[in-house]
């Protein structure tokens, strides 16, 4: 039992590291987002200043923040889901290993 409590906490470990992971690429993502974000917030002042710019740009621009936002969103998700799934698992661990020292001890009271 306690070699298979010990598994679950290496997988529960591996999840939350794999988690924390995609986290930092997400946020890389983010940052790389902002970027382009600002770049389209000075677009979009030059075109209210009356400078012309090729709207096709600003199209495919626009086209490729919503289609990263969208990646960021998904895997977001999934490592809230994660992490979420991990923090169940581990109180369930706790929960065990509570019960098995209560249990330990209410052996020894007995000897």
């Amino acid at each position: 039992f306690a070699h298979q409590t010990q598994w679950s906490l290496y997988l529960m470990t591996q999840r939350a590291l794999e988690a924390e992971s995609n986290v930092e690429k997400l946020k890389e993502e983010i940052s790389i987002l902002q970027g382009e974000l600002e770049c389209s917030k000075a677009e979009n002042k030059n075109l209210k200043a009356g400078q012309t710019m090729d709207m096709g740009a600003v199209k495919h621009n626009i086209d490729f923040a919503l289609q990263n936002l969208h990646k960021i969103l998904t895997g977001a998700n999934w490592s809230i889901s994660q992490l979420a799934s991990g923090a169940q698992s581990l109180y369930f661990v706790a929960e065990v290993l509570r019960s098995t020292g209560r249990i330990s001890k209410a052996e020894a009271e007995k000897e």
